[in-house]
Order: C-alpha cells, then structure tokens, then sequence
C-alpha cells in the first residue's frame, strides 16, 4: 500500500518538474523540432525516488503494474529463452532501466554512465541465446551488453553517430546473421550500423541519408523468399517538411546490413496528427506528438511469414486539426509495395476522438501482430485517455475487438500545456510478446506524473473472495473461491499456486486448490468464468499471528507456463489477533454493540453478533463518509466477536462503524477525543 505522504511528495517534485519545463520551447541544442528530452527535464528528475512497484486492481479484477515513476518514452523486450523475463529502459535520471524474473516483481539497475555524457531515448533487444542488448543516446548511438537480463552491462560502445532518435534492433533468429545487432541514429541526417561480434566492435554501412524528422526504425525478418532467417533487415526513414512528414522511406539489406537498398519512397504519407500549431509543432492538446513509423516483420513459419509491417498515427480525414486514427499497412515484397491502409481502432465515431501513440510487435512464435495505443474514444471533450490494444491474426488485414488495458482514464496531458508550450510527453513506448501474451507499457498521467504503468494483453481478472479469515492454530479450516470471472480475448489456461508467508514456526498451514463443487483436487481452469476453491487448513499448534496465503494465476499452453502472470492474497489471522470470538454460544439474531470506550483515546473495542456463518465487513468511516479503516473483511463462523480500533494517525472527531454481512447491517456513531 502506497505511503500517502510519500506520494503526496513525489507528486509534488514531479509536478514542479514538469511545470518548469512547460515554459520552455526548445530542447538542449536549441532546436524544437527534435525529440530528445529537454535538458532541463533531466536536471529535474534527477532524484526521483526508487521504485513504486504496486498493483492497481479494478473493481473487475484486472490489474496495472505501476513499476516506477521516471519520465515518458520507454522501449521494452522479452527473453525468447525465459517468457518471464522482461526488460526495459525509460527516460529518467537521466535514464533508468528495470528488469524482471517472474513477470511481475521488477527492480531496478544500477544508473550508466556513457563516455561524453547521457542523455535519453533507451532501446532495448535480446539475441536467441538470452543476451540482452541496451541502446543509449548520448554523444552518439551507444550500446552495452547484459548476460543477466540487465541486472548489469558491460561497457558502453559508440555504434553509430548522431544527435536524437537512436534504435536498435537484435537479430533473434537461429540464421546466419543471429546475434546481429543493428543500429542507427538521426539528426541532421540518419546513420545505420552494423555490430558481427556482440556490440565489440561496429561498421557503418549507410551515412547522411535523408531524414527530416525523428523517427528511423528498424526491424527483422527472414529473406524474401521466406528461407533464409533474419535474411531481411529493414530500416524506415522520414523525410518532408518537419514536423508535418510527407513520406516514409524504406530501405531494407539481404546481406546482414552490410549494404542497404532503397526500397520505397512516398508509398506511406502520414500527414498530419493532431494539429499544428502556431510554433510549428504537431500537438494533441497542447502536448506535442508524432507520425512515427512503428514498424515490425512476421518471423514465424506461419502463412504471412516475411509479411513486412508499418502502423503508424494519422488524421482522419487528412489535414490540419482533424483526429487522428491508428492505421496499419503492409507489405509483402520487402517494402517495394504496400497494402491499403486499415485503421485499427474500432470506436464508433472516430472523428470525434485522438487515437495517437502506437507500439507495435509481431510474435515469433505464431504471428500474431500487436498494436497498442493512446485513445480518448471514453472522454473526448476533455482528452480523457485510456489505452487500448488489439491485435492481427490474418496479416493486418483486419484486427480483433479493441481492448481497454487501462484501469483509470486520464486527463492528457496532465500536468496540462499551455498552447504553443509544446510541452514533452514523450513519443514511443512498447509492446512485447513471444508465444504467450504480451505485455504492454506507457506513461500514465493519471496521478499527474509519468507512471512507467503496464499491462497483460490478453489477459484474465482474478478474484480471491473472501480475502480474510480467522483461524485457530490446531485442527482448523476455512474455504475461500479463487475465481477468473472475465477476461479480454485470453483463451489459454490458467494454472494456480500458493504461498505462505511467513512460514509457521511450529505446526503447519497446508493449502490445497479444489474443484468448486467437490473435494476434486485441481489447480487449473480452462474455461472462463469460472472458479476454484481454496481450502486453509492448521494442525499441530501454529502460532497466533497474521499469515499471508499468496495465490499466483499464470498462463499455460500446453505444459508450459507463461504471461499473463497475477498475484491475490489471502490473509490467514490465527488465534484472531486484534479479534475475540466466543463459538460456545450461538447468538439468537445479529447486533452491532456500542464501542467501549466511548470517546475513546486512542484505542476501543467493538463487538458484535453473528447468528450463521457467512461474509462479514467491518468498517469505520470519517464524518464525510470516507473510509478510514477496515477491521474486518472475510469469512466468519457463528459466535459472538469483538475487534479493537486504533485510532493513533487519526484525527480527533466523530466517526462511523459498519457492520456489514448478507443479511444485516447496522451503523453506529463513535468519537475519537485526543
């Protein structure tokens, strides 16, 4: 649970952060039309605090990992070797990088430093073999390997020159280039690199060309006659008047970037997205934003093998002011051609609502190509955004359902800009996958700051109800219903394990999962909603105390378990610490007792009555009806309770107690007099 105050603070610093850098209007070198972070955002966020990593459930069950609080633009990947493994770097002090061993518990790394100073933009990749890759914008392109998923690096080498926009792109294949890693950076005009040995040491293959605009990628695929794997590697341009881009222009190399062709010019026009303001820059509500080309290519032995993506963000219709949509395009002759244009977004009336910001993946493993986005289809008129992801399982032509990942809309961008500020909210951020669901990633404003946030896509709620029992130490047991009562387009299974915490010093607490209806054992669900029961039991004597049942719910193709991955606990309280309970005697009907002592300082007891078993709720709540307290939240037996109240870090005055069951409630009046 987040600590109030210490989030009141870090609003606070954040907030001032982003408000002193509104006011400026060019970046480090002086020149609005580049994308690197203002120098100023970085002498701002140099002391953020460490990693908040807390889970942001819905009233459904889904969940946002909230990792960190850094700054906008992250790009994150997945081990092709460790479906639980994933890594990403963001802007921050003045980057930060996180990993991930489980698919759910991140930490950080430690901070680099590269040769001639750090600056912004990370992009990250892994090779077959699990080694993970990292790319640093500072004097230059430059990149460092990790054997551990990033928990360190070594050193940092110059891949290719230039001043904003790095990538890379990793050749994860098992073909001739694997290991591969290819680079490039932007401004005035692009360069592309090659690494052959692990980023020792790198070649420049092509130099100066033409790119106006911030927003060169690259990406891998197999040769065009689909034999040969990473025989393709591709590289997109922008050129025209920046910041409103007239065209991509593709280039793509069948020698493991040793030479690289031009493929295409002017197939792909974006135009514009959003508006373009007075002080020439493309804006969403005052906050500035790109057509970047997103681009990805099919690296599976399905039936759209070598296909050859590009998603990208454009007013629809065409022209200055206008909404934009998500559209994707295809080619399927190493980018000479492209396909027609179709929008990905599915809400009912896109003129009305900004679809911006994609990220796009296409899976290794079956083809699948994901694409996610910010999206104000819920709050139009005030820029609420939500994002929202979908994907392609026919080759782009046409996508699924939209899917809403986040679990609170958002006013964007908060803190507000003011116009022709063209404020810095960042530009990319990221989706992975391989063979399990992916995981998306974006800066989130919903506490006016930038929430590194993350999400499962497909994905499953999960449910532990109820969450809370008292037990006795010896011969005791009680059930609760582990439950999946929705999900967004998931289809797998979903295996469970449990944990207790701490562990008994004497005696045992022993968990079992069971078939809903009978005493089956079963720790798997394979059709949706449904549920299992989760039976708790004590023997030999376990202390009294406050034991922690954590239930992990993991995807499962196959024998093989992997993302989505979600936590619940259940709290086990033995010997009913803080309760008192009395079963001898049955009471005849329910009742909620005075609390004693009334006016109390600090501490007070309240009893009540149960005349069945069932969920019981007991809450306390401050004169405006805010909660202030839950005592009690889980199952109960018949008898006769009590539980005591502290009021310490509260403040003097009335409250409310609730007692809640399925059959009864009853509040009651106290004061806290310090």
């Amino acid at each position: 649970m987040k600590n109030f105050t210490k989030i009141l603070l870090l609003c606070t610093l954040v907030s001032a952060g982003l408000l002193l850098f509104q006011a400026q209007s060019v970046d480090r070198f002086g020149n609005d039309l580049t994308d690197r972070t203002p120098a100023n955002w970085h002498a701002d966020n140099q002391t953020l605090p460490p990693p908040s990593l807390n889970l942001i459930t819905d009233p459904n069950g889904y969940d946002n990992f909230d990792i960190s609080v850094n700054g906008s633009e992250m790009n994150l990947t997945q081990n092709f070797n460790n479906p639980f493994q994933f890594f990403f770097g963001v802007n921050g002090s003045p980057v930060n990088q996180y990993y991930t061993n489980n698919g759910s518990d991140w930490s950080p790394t430690a901070t680099i430093s590269l040769p001639g100073g750090t600056c912004c933009d990370p992009w990250t990749g892994y090779d077959s073999t699990g080694n993970l890759y990292y790319s640093v914008l500072g004097a230059g392109n430059f990149v460092a390997k990790s054997t551990n998923n990033g928990q360190t690096f070594g050193p940092f080498s110059l891949a290719v020159s230039g001043g904003d926009r790095n990538t890379i792109a990793v050749d994860y294949t098992n073909g001739p280039y694997s290991g591969y890693i290819y680079a490039a950076a932007w401004s005035p005009n692009a360069n592309f690199g090659r690494s052959t040995n692990g980023g020792v040491t790198w070649q420049t293959t092509l130099a100066n060309t033409p790119n106006t605009t911030p927003g060169n990628m690259i990406c891998i695929g197999p040769s065009p006659n689909g034999q040969v794997q990473g025989g393709s590697v591709y590289f997109v341009t922008i050129t025209g008047t920046n910041p409103a881009p007239s065209s991509f222009n593709f280039f793509r190399s069948t020698d493991g970037g040793a030479t690289m062709v031009s493929m295409s010019t002017a197939s792909i026009l974006p135009g514009y997205v959003g508006t373009l303001n007075s002080a020439s820059r493309l804006v969403i509500n005052n906050a500035r934003t790109r057509p970047y080309p997103m681009i990805a290519c099919d690296n599976s032995y399905g039936p759209f093998r070598g296909r050859f993506y590009c998603v990208y963000s454009s007013n629809v219709p065409a022209g200055n002011g206008n909404k934009p949509d998500i559209k994707c395009q295809y080619s399927t002759d190493g980018g000479a051609t492209w396909s027609a244009s179709v929008t990905v977004n599915d809400d009912a009336n896109s003129t009305i609502s900004d679809q911006w910001y994609p990220a796009v993946w296409c899976d290794k493993s079956n083809g699948r190509l994901y694409v996610k986005w910010y999206d104000t289809r819920n709050a139009p008129a005030t820029y609420g955004v939500d994002v929202y992801a979908s994907y392609s399982t026919n080759g782009g032509q046409s996508f699924v359902t939209n899917q809403k990942l986040t679990t609170v809309n958002w006013t964007y961008p908060c803190p507000a800009c003011g116009a022709n500020q063209n404020c810095y909210r960042g530009d990319y951020d990221a989706i992975s996958s391989y063979k399990f669901s992916s995981l998306a990633m974006w800066s989130d404003m919903r506490n006016c700051s930038y929430i590194n946030m993350a999400a499962y896509f497909p994905d499953f709620a999960m449910k532990v109800i109820p969450a809370s029992a008292g037990m006795n130490g010896s011969n005791d047991s009680v059930f609760t219903y582990v439950s999946i009562p929705s999900v967004k387009l998931y289809a797998d299974k979903v295996r469970f394990t449990t944990a207790v915490t701490p562990p008994p010093g004497s005696g045992t607490i022993t968990v079992s999962l069971l078939n809903r209806t009978n005493s089956t054992a079963m720790d798997t669900l394979t059709t949706y909603p449904d549920s299992l029961r989760m039976r708790v039991k004590t023997a030999g004597g376990v202390p009294n105390g406050i034991y922690t049942v954590t239930v992990t719910g993991t995807g499962r193709i196959g024998g093989s378990d992997g993302p989505p991955i979600h936590k619940r606990t259940f709290i086990v309280n033995v010997g009913f610490i803080g309760q008192h309970n009395n079963h001898d005697l049955v009471p005849e009907a329910f009742y909620l007792y005075q609390n004693y002592p009334n006016p109390f300082n600090p501490t007070t007891n309240i009893k009540f009555d149960l005349p069945k078993d069932g969920l019981v709720k007991l809450s306390v709540y401050d004169i405006t009806g805010k909660k202030a307290a839950e005592l009690i939240n889980g199952s109960y037996r018949a008898g006769s309770y009590s539980a005591d109240f502290d009021g310490t870090n509260l403040s003097s005055g009335v409250y409310f107690y609730k007692l809640e069951t399925a059959d009864y409630t009853s509040i009651r009046k106290m004061i806290f007099v310090k």
